[in-house]
């Protein structure tokens, strides 16, 4: 890839050697790659044709059998089984020719980082991939996107890869298994095309193309490229997707060629033929790779057939990403809320088909998005709808919906706020994927953007899409409706976190607002806004501000109406709006008037919160330095012994005062 600089890994000192992958042997007694002939591959295919484990039409079987650098070996394998959660995955192990195997046509170690199609202003960007669906009858991933989106997706992952996780590949094999799985889209023809794709290891399959010498242009597509012509051309992973299976074989028959053939070449002892030289050495030693392909896949629930192979595929893989570069938590946690969203579609809790197929894409938001708001009833131009649909499908609480949820996110106990809020920050900001920065949202909502009504209380997103439809809610809101009150709540507090005017509590914060503020979550600080009137009034105003692409106004407590505050940074904002959660929107500052003793036991609740969520932020400083360091060791019992016991001390006292943790059954 011409346009990605990465590292070499090369010597001018040592030379480096092609190491032995089969037990072939030439003339002279050394080992030689040699492309078996398609003779060996007939019985092997054979096999696993009529084989009771193998779910897999012929064009992929036919694409294994021949990428195998030892076909014969296929011929009686063993069909290993592993365990997901809707039932087991068939898999067979073996080598593999690295240019005969596709990259992954989605990264989702980036999933937190590309544009969406939830976003309304993605349309001219860029956007993520639709989802993989399930074959109708094979263990095959189906994907729907246009040709030309897929091509320009595995080559960015591939330049993605190259630059961030360098893999020394080339001077040794790859040793660790890449996780193959069959997939079909639709080719530029209109055809059905197979491929085999890394489910795992896209880093390392990324530097095996890379080790490969620039090819002159005839060994490619040309229809890709142009022309066969003597200038080379770097290989990309949509250059080998464009060619056929022969073409393939093809490729590799020359690349084994070239490599020899300057290998048998004189050595001149020069630092440049060393160099020279190890680089084909490293293009053969990357040239086969270890895989293990997923080749069947059968349901607990035999109705099901291949419906839930799609979710058992990504399962395995957010398991597997578990060393070397592993899955950022945003990405965890984007993998997760879709395993959640469609593992709900599966069991049926998005109610009927005509409701849950749209309520799925719109909660997913890859694809589909604008037909399945407008299907549910929804103005698909406002992301703060989505948004709120996001946070009202997760905060639904039903056993089979808890249970579902806890194996998904494969935790035990209560489903609490804070497990729910991961899943709900991914998908809730694809709504603004494409239209600004989501770092400080992000950062924001992390903080927890529930509070616990959502969960005890059933509650709906309604199509409040102009502002009358806004002014309609607060009244409702005003009167104690739980409905209406929750909702404003959910859409003014998106306003305010996506608009910069309520933010993560900061340092500086009780200076900006000349007093003390409420350090605490962004839900619980939108719970604070919806128990008073000007907070509710504050919410409303957001919606129909942000909206319009106005920053929201400040409640004037002598004034008693809203007004800007065209001098206010979001900052300052935020501090405000903490301070008023807390004070009151009358009072100058705290001790100036007097407060009823309930006011003054939430100051000291408040207070001993804020002092806790600081010990939690030094505990994760000693996480962060200690992972700088690379440190591993265990700290002495003795040192941490006074600080568990005082902890445990606290919560046993909390316990007296407060009621008992709800429980979910």
């Amino acid at each position: 890839m011409s346009d990605t600089t990465t590292p070499e890994f090369e010597s001018a000192d040592n030379e480096i050697h092609v190491i032995p992958v089969t037990d072939v042997r030439n003339s002279d007694g050394d080992f030689e790659h040699r492309l078996p002939p398609p003779s060996a591959m007939a019985n092997a295919q054979e096999y696993l044709q009529e084989h009771s484990d193998v779910h897999l039409p012929y064009e992929a079987i036919r694409r294994l059998v021949q990428g195998a650098v030892e076909p014969r070996e296929l011929d009686g394998i063993r069909v290993e089984r592993h365990r997901v959660e809707t039932g087991w995955l068939m898999v067979i192990s073996y080598r593999a020719y690295s240019p005969m195997v596709s990259l992954a046509i989605e990264n989702d170690r980036l999933l937190a980082e590309v544009s969406y199609a939830a976003d309304p202003h993605a349309a001219s960007v860029r956007k993520a991939l639709a989802m993989p669906e399930p074959h109708a009858e094979h263990a095959v991933l189906v994907h729907p996107d246009a040709y030309k989106d897929i091509e320009e997706s595995v080559d960015r992952s591939a330049k993605r890869v190259l630059t961030d996780n360098p893999q020394e590949v080339g001077e040794r094999l790859v040793e660790r298994p890449l996780m193959l799985v069959p997939v079909t889209f639709t080719s530029e023809t209109g055809e059905p095309a197979v491929e085999l794709t890394a489910v795992d290891g896209n880093c390392r399959l990324a530097f095996c193309y890379h080790r490969i010498p620039p090819v002159p242009r005839g060994w490619v597509d040309d229809s890709l490229i142009g022309d066969a012509s003597g200038k080379k051309v770097n290989l990309r992973p949509s250059h080998l997707m464009r060619m056929s299976l022969e073409r393939r074989r093809e490729l590799v028959r020359k690349v084994i060629k070239a490599a020899y053939s300057r290998l048998k070449e004189p050595r001149t002892g020069s630092s440049a033929d060393i160099r020279d030289r190890n680089k084909w050495a490293m293009a053969l030693n990357a040239l086969t790779i270890p895989v293990t392909v997923i080749v069947g896949y059968r349901d607990d629930s035999a109705q099901r057939e291949m419906q839930r192979f799609p979710a058992g595929v990504r399962s395995l893989l957010l398991r597997m990403n578990t060393g070397g570069k592993v899955f950022a938590d945003g990405a965890k946690n984007a993998v997760k809320a879709e395993e959640i969203i469609n593992g709900l579609y599966d069991e049926g809790l998005l109610g009927p088909e005509g409701q849950a197929r749209p309520t799925r894409d719109a909660l997913i938001g890859r694809g589909d998005v604008v037909a399945s708001m407008e299907n549910l009833g929804f103005n698909p131009e406002l992301p703060d709808l989505r948004f709120a649909l996001v946070m009202q499908q997760l905060t639904y609480k039903s056993p089979r919906f808890n249970a579902l949820v806890r194996s998904k996110l494969q935790t035990e106990g209560n489903l609490v706020l804070s497990r729910r809020n991961g899943p709900i920050v991914e998908l809730g900001l694809r709504s603004y994927s494409a239209s600004m920065s989501t770092n400080s949202p992000r950062t924001a909502l992390e903080t927890v953007c529930l509070w616990q009504d959502l969960v005890d209380n059933s509650w709906l997103v309604e199509n409040i899409d102009t502002d009358a439809k806004v002014d309609e809610l607060l009244g409702r809101a005003d009167t104690g409706e739980t409905q209406a009150t929750l909702l404003l709540g959910a859409l003014g507090m998106i306003s305010l976190v996506m608009s910069g005017h309520l933010l993560a509590a900061a340092g500086s914060a009780e200076a900006d607002a000349g007093t003390t503020i409420a350090r605490t979550s962004v839900g619980l600080i939108t719970k604070g806004l919806l128990a008073q009137e000007e907070g509710r009034q504050i919410l409303a105003d957001a919606i129909k501000r942000v909206r319009g692409g106005l920053p929201p106004r400040w409640w004037d407590a002598e004034k008693q109406e809203l007004v800007e505050k065209t001098d206010w940074r979001g900052s300052t904002y935020n501090a405000m709006l903490r301070s008023a959660v807390r004070h009151g929107w009358k009072a100058k500052a705290p001790g100036k008037e007097k407060k009823t003793e309930a006011e003054q036991e939430a100051d000291k609740l408040t207070v001993f919160q804020e002092q806790l969520s600081t010990a939690a932020d030094r505990l994760r400083d000693l996480f962060e330095l200690r992972e700088k360091h690379g440190t591993t060791d265990k700290l002495a019992w003795v040192e941490v012994e006074a600080s568990f016991n005082q902890i445990e001390d606290i919560a046993e006292d909390l316990r007296l005062i407060s009621e008992p943790r709800p429980r979910n059954r």
